[in-house]
């Protein structure tokens, strides 16, 4: 037996409260086979002293059942997640009154990651934290649309901007400054200004949480943005098949050369389920789950697609706003809202 069927037979555990298990939450850190001694290292970030202790009573449960081994010791290294990121970036700072800055990036376009932001900002908000949204993509702003705004923002007495409050978000969208069919024209340093303009001239007030949707890609936008604030971290959406993941591993990869670390991953379009509930794989299966397992992350998300989604992006009421209860694609957006705050 070795360390694959260990994570296997790891499998069967789920997260308290969740359907994952805690493979594909990211929670399995370290296994260990020396003969017939077993010993796995798990790695939790909760506030709640029960969740370690049924996950460590489940892991005994599971792993003294197996025959090869006489003796089985389950370590779980229990980390606050209140505890602050340091900031590695250089020349980055936090945001007067901002506690937690979260990047959304992909690496790539066409994988949702506006919607994902959109909805992880207000699941974010329905647990009671004051949210922000920033819209950082300058040459496709969507999140205005999303959210329904017209209105202009207008600016206070110290000339910073005053963001658009909407469904208890405050969100700045270059969309908000154009008109619908103005395009973005700008080279590098205008948009290198315009970005830490929306960042450090906006007046986000008192924030628990703001949300950066990230443009496609890894260049001059993304670096400012690491350059300028401190990041406690990003989130990689990804759609489940090969040809996203390649870039969503660059995304990974650049925030590692930033020292921002990944707080967990949502896979998007997960699958469509038909009216006899059977489910279709449209882009793949799996391709988030082995990759949140190989980025040792929290899978946080897996979204269903669902016509709720879309008409909610085209109508200005992003599907969280739906009642979790009867909406899955809700209630996934709810769950990774939910589990981030557990995260770090």
């Amino acid at each position: 037996m070795n360390t694959d069927h260990i994570r296997e037979a790891l499998r069967s555990i789920r997260y308290p409260g969740f359907s994952r298990d805690i493979v594909s939450f990211g929670l399995v850190k370290d296994i260990q086979i020396d003969g017939s001694h077993l010993r796995v290292r798990l790695e939790i970030q909760t506030r709640d002293a029960e969740i370690p202790q049924q996950i460590f009573k489940q892991c005994h449960e599971v792993l003294d059942q197996l025959p090869d081994f006489t003796q089985v010791k389950v370590d779980i290294d229990i980390k606050d997640p209140t505890a602050q990121a340091s900031p590695a970036q250089t020349g980055a700072s936090s945001i007067p009154g901002v506690k937690k800055i979260i990047a959304v990036a992909s690496g790539k376009g066409g994988v949702g990651k506006s919607t994902v932001s959109s909805n992880l900002a207000l699941a974010l908000a329905a647990t009671g934290a004051k949210v922000g949204l920033c819209d950082c993509d300058l040459y496709g702003p969507s999140i205005a649309m999303m959210f329904g705004c017209h209105e202009k923002p207008l600016a206070n007495e110290q000339e910073e901007i005053i963001p658009i409050e909407t469904h208890g978000l405050k969100i700045m969208s270059m969309g908000l400054l154009l008109e619908e069919r103005s395009p973005v024209i700008v080279r590098g340093p205008l948009a290198t200004r315009y970005t830490q303009q929306f960042l450090r001239q906006v007046a986000w007030g008192d924030l628990d949480y703001l949300i950066l949707d990230l443009p496609p890609g890894t260049g001059d936008i993304q670096l400012t943005i690491v350059q300028t604030v401190a990041l406690h971290g990003a989130v990689i959406v990804t759609t489940p098949q090969e040809v996203a993941l390649i870039d969503a591993r660059k995304a990974v990869s650049m925030f590692a050369k930033v020292n921002v670390p990944i707080l967990g991953l949502i896979e998007n379009m997960s699958w469509f389920e038909c009216d006899a509930g059977k489910r279709y794989h449209l882009f793949g299966e799996g391709g988030g789950v082995r990759e949140a397992e190989k980025l040792r992350v929290p899978l946080l998300a897996q979204i269903p697609i669902q016509i709720p989604i879309s008409q909610g992006g085209d109508q200005g009421a992003p599907v969280a706003l739906l009642d979790p209860a009867t909406h899955p694609a809700s209630a996934a957006f709810h769950q990774a809202a939910r589990l981030l705050c557990d995260v770090r």
